[in-house]
């Protein structure tokens, strides 16, 4: 098996207008922390992952904890595109200038 390390990106936009919703918002987001889950920017979480049938396991954990209402969206990509990613407005956080796209990073 050949692997070819990927990056998944959670996309989410959820109503968080009654408190059920954001207790909904609240869960979902700490799970997506537990498992790993980086933020990027509000609403946009990724992690890496070996390959993509080693991201179906977290596709798996995060499907058992959707909310009822809003819309959340998976997407692999790999490396080179995460990597090639351009940044129009803003800077890159400290996390991504530290780490990078380096497997091993000695503080």
């Amino acid at each position: 098996m050949r692997y070819q390390e990927m990056r998944i990106l959670c996309m989410f936009d959820l109503p968080v207008e009654t408190s059920k919703q954001k207790r909904d918002y609240r869960i979902f987001r700490k799970s997506l922390i537990e498992n790993g889950f980086s933020m990027l920017q509000y609403s946009v979480y990724y992690r890496i992952v070996p390959n993509r049938s080693a991201g179906k396991k977290f596709e798996s954990i995060l499907e058992r904890r959707l909310p009822a209402a809003g819309e959340v969206r998976l997407l692999y990509i790999s490396e080179k595109q995460f990597e090639d990613m351009k940044l129009l407005v803003g800077q890159r956080s400290k996390q991504e200038k530290v780490v990078g796209i380096q497997k091993l990073v000695v503080i």
